[in-house]
């Protein structure tokens, strides 16, 4: 509550400054418009005295009251100038408040989850490890131990790695080495073997067309199929189906991860592929993660000239769907 105070300080002198402007504008224009009316009722008297002639006069007050005009027209022209720029200044500047406001929010929930992130792997590998130098186990235990403890280390390498590959990014110190590769191949071992590693509560589908090659970087590449299927198996629901599909259509390769979990609301989507940005409430999402891996996606699909897309699941889930053209 605290810190939420002192990020809404700036933004409260703000507020406090436009209407002192505005105010200050306002008192300004209403003082030259009864300065003017001042100067044009003196002039007039001064007419009077000078004892000329109701002609004059008459021609005198018309002349007056036409430069009064004018000079009302040209004070209303700068002032709805100056308030159309003030206003423009005023809700870019709101908006940057705002923007800076939500990313600062979402670094501070990102250390916290990383916290939880990288303390639970390391955690849990102790305890296997303690448990196999204290206890006398049967092959069978001791293996489902070791299991476990690689199963740990390979969630902690992963978020490692994703950390890395978000800094590389943001100091654009990010570069391919592309290969050649039969990515039906390549995807299909990888998956498989993740599939083996892991004891996932939903059933993986590998719908993939064989023989289709393209120019990938083998480095960074499998963040791309890692990330996607990570945040499939996190939004998805036991039993459900999880399916990754690789098909060659219309001259261009097309990646699709497709899950039966919640469907994604519209304002979500805009904003998914953002660093640190994760879906739900702050306060009660219950799923892990960190806010890098679709923003660390998002930048690998574009250095492989490709683009991803978000699309509904019919009944329900998302389809993440990434685009190569065929080379």
């Amino acid at each position: 509550m605290v810190n939420r105070t002192k990020q809404s300080r700036p933004l409260l002198v703000f507020y406090l400054l436009v209407i002192y402007v505005f105010l200050q504008f306002t008192w300004w224009t209403y003082s030259m418009f009864q300065l003017n009316n001042e100067i044009s009722r003196l002039k007039t008297e001064l007419n009077l005295i000078k004892g000329e002639s109701s002609d004059q006069i008459i021609s005198e007050g018309n002349s007056i009251n036409e430069k009064l005009h004018k000079r009302w027209v040209m004070i209303s022209s700068e002032g709805a100038v100056f308030i159309g720029l003030l206003m423009i200044g005023f809700f870019q500047i709101r908006k940057t408040f705002r923007k800076e406001k939500e990313l600062a929010d979402r670094q501070t929930n990102f250390l916290l989850s990383v916290t939880h992130e990288l303390k639970s792997p390391i955690a849990s590998a102790k305890l296997q490890l303690q448990t196999l130098q204290k206890h006398e186990l049967d092959k069978e235990k001791k293996q489902e131990i070791i299991a476990n403890a690689i199963s740990d280390t390979d969630r902690l390498n992963n978020l490692v790695e994703n950390i890395l590959l978000a800094a590389k990014i943001d100091n654009s110190n990010f570069q391919l080495h592309l290969q050649n590769t039969d990515l039906s191949d390549y995807i299909e071992e990888n998956m498989t073997q993740m599939i083996k590693l892991f004891n996932y509560r939903q059933k993986v589908i590998l719908d993939i067309e064989p023989g289709i090659s393209l120019p990938i970087d083998r480095t960074s590449f499998p963040s791309i199929i890692i990330n996607l299927f990570e945040n499939a198996v996190k939004y998805s629901p036991p039993d459900s189906t999880i399916t990754i599909a690789l098909k060659k259509k219309d001259g261009k390769v097309k990646l699709s991860v497709i899950n039966e979990g919640k469907s994604i609301a519209a304002e979500d989507k805009k904003k998914i592929f953002e660093k640190f940005y994760r879906v739900g409430n702050e306060d009660t999402r219950q799923t892990k993660g960190t806010g890098l891996g679709l923003y660390i996606v998002k930048h690998i699909v574009q250095q492989h000239n490709a683009t991803i897309i978000l699309k509904d699941n019919i009944p329900e889930g998302s389809i993440f769907e990434v685009c190569f053209n065929q080379i």
